[in-house]
């Protein structure tokens, strides 16, 4: 769902004001409502971001297609491009898998070296897929492991990506996800102006939503 800015940062406000601990935790001395205008917009980004990455999927909301190509290799296995907004793989499976795949694993994850072991049974196979996000010279991809053959075809293939404010001033956030978002955010405004002890109430409210 697509929100916007400005009522993000009335809501940021709100919520700044309905949870402070001190009257005077922050005073009209110390800033005035244009410039924690200003803060709270250059954090409405980076909170929305923190706050899908930390959200479980059930709370995300639709998703991107990706995978138009597969490009094999040996032993069934192979890979696909990730779009330059990638942010978080939502859903992965094959035409030939028996269920999806919604966690990756990195290339330092210790299953990573696993995929190259020339013992099937210790690699991922159809009944138990594993994918990782790894860079290549192509750029950064998602690799599969692995397939019955090299016919199978993206099944699904679903991404978030990466938050902007767009040019009519919105951005897309999870509806599930909006209040989180808004802690998250208060959270960094709240650092950026020393208020640390505050900050950590808001993250812990933030985290709270996030089920």
């Amino acid at each position: 769902m697509v929100y916007e800015v400005k009522d993000i940062l009335r809501d940021v406000r709100i919520a700044i004001d309905e949870n402070k601990t001190n009257e005077q935790l922050i005073t009209d001395e110390d800033i005035d409502t244009l410039m924690l205008d200003d803060i709270i917009y250059s954090k409405v980004v980076e909170g929305v971001r923190r706050t899908v990455t930390n959200a479980p999927i059930h709370l995300l909301d639709g998703g991107v297609p990706f995978g138009d190509a597969v490009y094999w290799r040996n032993q069934h296995s192979g890979w696909v491009m990730l779009p330059d907004d990638f942010m978080r793989l939502m859903v992965f499976k094959m035409s030939d898998w028996e269920r999806p795949v919604y966690e990756p694993i990195t290339a330092g994850d210790p299953r990573y070296q696993l995929q190259f072991s020339r013992y099937k049974g210790l690699r991922g196979n159809p009944q138990k897929p594993v994918v990782a996000i790894v860079s290549r010279t192509e750029g950064r991809v998602l690799e599969l492991y692995s397939c019955n053959d090299d016919t199978a075809t993206v099944e699904q293939a679903l991404y978030y990506p990466l938050p902007s404010i767009d040019d009519n001033e919105g951005i897309m956030i999870p509806e599930r996800c909006y209040q989180s978002a808004i802690y998250e955010m208060a959270a960094l405004v709240l650092a950026t102006i020393g208020q640390r002890e505050q900050s950590q109430v808001m993250t812990d409210l933030s985290k709270q939503l996030l089920v």
